[in-house]
């Protein structure tokens, strides 16, 4: 056995993980603990490990025969089911780190906080917390960022002599969880906060910023949005949904009662407000109920370097970076007269100065708001379109809607919370 006597979980983190045949499983995440109700060392009971796909899954500490030379060996198969935090477990890197804590000296208690953890192998061969890494004076932050600094010495005392470090309040704080996940996408971020408890979960979201907090929204359960959303102020809520695409505002709308619906278009932007309550007044399972009133439109003048550089930005999903609609002026839905669309293959192979006006596809019949899930899908695969426009009874474009807006009304309703739902045996 190469493990070494003492390891940082702050060190361990991020290290490769190996199987026996020396194939790498994945990366860890995180390090799972419990704490018993005596003065007892809290225990180390495995790992979170994400493995390819971003899927996070428990590797126990039972499995881990090596933590040496940057890398975790484990022995036998590693359960591949999703990692699911139960109630009586902790996770180091999210819930303790940046913990204020009180720690007991001969010379006076005095208040710190947790900066590391220190894991070791008892005899027995089981894994606890010995070492607790702290910084004097609560290690106030003196700049932002990857170079901000602390006050306060740095001291490493045994676990025994730290009160606080499982305590449901005033724990560690939600922008060092986030920090921790900062590389992760939306959805993966979404699936970390779908497994930390109600309370934790209102933390986070009050630490993130409106437009990443409306990113994640978008792909949590119908349950853990009305949760996040009713613990938010309600100026802040209302702001979260303007950030959020109008499509998906509106569906989380729906799930909110009449008042709280209009609490929030209230205090929103009148054009946003307007935008979804026009959306609330079609069928959930119509072009309408489905549509974005937000595509990319231009007027047919634009050349097509113009529109190149418009499918360029960032904050543009795939779906609806694959089409441009050409419309009258005003460009902003309900537009002019809906001329035809332009798809980005298309604008691929014209020269940049040309006018998208003259390579319009009018072959596209656009669809009614009133148009049901059936005709729309039955379009999107006759056609073989990633989006198709919508238009009012006088030919103004109201909106479009795209595969992935078809593909969240025609899977099961609870297809966001099966990626949660099994649990390690």
């Amino acid at each position: 056995m190469s493990t070494p006597s003492r390891v940082f979980v702050g060190r361990l983190t991020n290290l490769s993980v190996f199987d026996p045949l020396g194939d790498q499983v994945g990366r860890v995440r995180d390090v799972v603990v419990t704490f018993g109700a005596s003065r007892r060392r809290p225990r180390v009971i495995g790992l979170v490990v994400e493995v390819p796909g971003r899927r996070r899954v428990f590797v126990p500490m039972t499995r881990v025969t090596s933590v040496d030379g940057g890398q975790v060996i484990t022995t036998g198969l590693v359960n591949m089911r999703r990692f699911e935090q139960r109630t009586n477990e902790v996770l180091v890197m999210a819930e303790i780190l940046e913990r204020p804590v009180t720690v007991a000296d001969p010379e006076g208690a005095y208040a710190a906080t947790v900066e590391d953890v220190a894991i070791e192998r008892e005899r027995s061969r089981d894994w606890s917390i010995s070492k607790v890494f702290v910084r004097q004076g609560g290690g106030s932050r003196t700049a932002i960022g990857p170079f901000r600094r602390r006050r306060g010495a740095t001291v490493l005392v045994p676990v025994e002599d730290v009160s606080g470090i499982h305590q449901s309040s005033g724990g560690q704080s939600a922008a060092m969880l986030l920090e921790t996940y900062d590389d992760l996408k939306s959805a993966d971020l979404a699936d970390v906060i779908h497994d930390l408890s109600p309370k934790r979960r209102a933390e986070v979201a009050e630490a993130m910023d409106d437009d990443k907090l409306a990113d994640v929204l978008e792909e949590l359960p119908e349950d853990d949005q009305v949760e996040i959303l009713d613990s938010l102020p309600a100026e802040r809520a209302a702001d979260v949904l303007e950030a959020m695409e109008p499509d998906d505002a509106t569906d989380l709308l729906h799930n909110l009662t009449t008042e709280k619906q209009e609490e929030l278009l209230q205090l929103m932007e009148p054009d946003e407000a307007a935008d979804l309550r026009r959306l609330l007044t079609y069928d959930e399972e119509s072009a309408g109920g489905m549509m974005t009133t937000e595509p990319v439109i231009l007027g047919p003048e634009a050349s097509i370097a113009e529109a190149l550089a418009v499918v360029r930005r960032v904050e543009l999903s795939p779906s609806l970076a694959s089409t441009i609609y050409v419309c009258r002026a005003p460009h902003e839905t309900p537009t002019g007269k809906y001329l035809g669309m332009v798809h980005i293959q298309r604008l691929l192979r014209e020269p940049p100065h040309g006018s998208i006006g003259s390579i319009l596809d009018k072959e596209i019949e656009p669809l009614t708001a009133d148009a049901p899930l059936g005709q729309v899908t039955r379009m999107l695969a006759t056609y073989n379109l990633v989006g198709v426009p919508v238009v009012d009874e006088d030919g103004r474009l109201v909106g479009a809607v795209t595969v992935d807006d078809v593909l969240d009304h025609i899977l099961p309703d609870d297809w966001r919370e099966e990626r949660h739902e099994v649990t390690r045996g």
